[in-house]
């Protein structure tokens, strides 16, 4: 993206696939963040013993899935994982150093 010519009359030149990465990269990291919650959350939930067996089972598979899904799509789209985690300036990165996709 670049502007051109005296401040009135810039105009913006968009590259149609920069511009479809950086929407993907934005939809997969707001994703990415809520599949990581969700996983705290179902954590938390098997720490307290609030499911059964067959609900931590099919949770751990929904998981799975979902990761999985994750790569193909980054894979698809040509991004890495860092390009998926937004600097926050002073409060840090979105997402925890901790998760393999945010490294």
């Amino acid at each position: 993206m670049t502007a051109t010519g005296p401040p009135s009359s810039r105009r913006i030149e968009l590259d149609r696939d920069s511009a479809e990465r950086g929407f993907a990269a934005l939809v997969l990291t707001i994703v990415e963040l809520i599949r990581q919650l969700m996983e705290r959350q179902a954590l938390r939930r098997i720490d307290h013993g609030d499911l059964t067996d067959d609900q931590i089972e099919q949770i751990g598979a929904t998981l799975l899935a979902l990761d999985e899904q994750m790569t193909v799509l980054c894979e698809h789209f040509g991004l890495r994982p860092e390009d998926l985690n937004l600097d926050l300036g002073p409060l840090g990165t979105l997402l925890p150093p901790e998760h393999p996709r945010s490294s």
